[in-house]
């Protein structure tokens, strides 16, 4: 059967609906698995801080002695192939180099960023319904994600600097200290903090689109079936433009007719003063 032209904007009412729904739908599935995502990147994160192989190296003895070196941001360990293993703390703070501090800096405030981004997730995610309305929830969430992003760059740059370092020292030939090689905290931290650029990279579009996108709302909206028209700044001045030329054209009939009385009643009197002074 054909639909009447009355059909069409309930059709189309209910079609934006249905879209409406089926794009919130995607999005709160997309939150939730970029909130897995950021969670372990930042447990990945977490575990390199206690973990002391971010650089080892192995130096072959004597007989069957074999000596293993390793070492983290915050004690120096050695081992041997007896199974005996011996860590020390490093003993001054002030007598480290100042990359070390900077390292140590940027994993915490790393660690601090994504804890706050997680409990600002919480609060802002469609599937939570912890907060206000729909655009309070979205700012609160793309807060959460911009935190998820800084702490992973943060992070990155940490362990990319470290990393970096181990690899520029193994391969100078003038660096006759012992040279180590990057071990496997180094590389859980790259993990943790891609997962973390990644999950708030796209919570941050996400919820940028829908916190901060332009509203049309101080225009209205014509609807026609099947079409929905929204008039711009431009139109919307022009039409000004023109409704006040019509207005103007309007009322000039009634000015002219309005002066037209008024000399015709000057005329009378003065016809009228003309004859009593010629009946005098």
């Amino acid at each position: 059967a054909v639909r009447g032209l009355s059909d069409w904007p309930f059709s189309c009412q209910e079609a934006g609906i249905s879209a409406n729904m089926g794009y919130r739908t995607v999005v709160m599935y997309t939150e939730i698995g970029c909130f897995v995502v950021c969670v372990a990147g930042w447990i990945l994160v977490c575990s390199t801080m206690p973990i002391e192989i971010w650089t080892w190296s192995e130096v072959s003895g004597i007989v069957l002695t074999t000596s293993n070196y390793f070492s983290n941001l915050w004690k120096d360990c050695v081992s041997d192939s007896t199974g005996v293993s011996d860590c020390k703390g490093i003993p001054s703070l002030f007598a480290l180099n100042w990359d070390i501090h900077m390292c140590r800096a940027l994993i915490i405030i790393s660690i601090i960023l994504a804890f706050f981004g997680s409990i600002l997730v919480l609060v802002g995610m469609k599937c939570t319904k912890i907060g206000g309305s729909e655009i309070v929830n979205a700012k609160v969430t793309f807060a959460g994600g911009m935190n998820y992003l800084v702490g992973g760059i943060c992070a990155m740059v940490a362990f990319s600097y470290y990393g970096n370092k181990i690899r520029s020292e193994f391969d100078d030939p003038n660096y006759v200290e012992q040279k180590f090689e990057i071990g496997v905290g180094v590389f859980l931290g790259w993990g943790g903090s891609t997962l973390l650029v990644t999950g708030g990279l796209i919570y941050s579009i996400l919820a940028g689109r829908e916190a901060f996108e332009s509203r049309t709302d101080k225009y209205p909206q014509y609807q026609i079936p099947g079409y929905n028209f929204v008039p711009s700044r431009k139109s919307l001045t022009s039409l000004g433009r023109t409704e006040t030329t019509y207005t103007r054209q309007t009322r000039s009939p009634a000015d002219s007719r309005a002066s037209t009385i008024s000399e015709i009643s000057s005329a009378t009197k003065t016809t009228r003063t003309t004859a009593s002074n010629a009946y005098v």
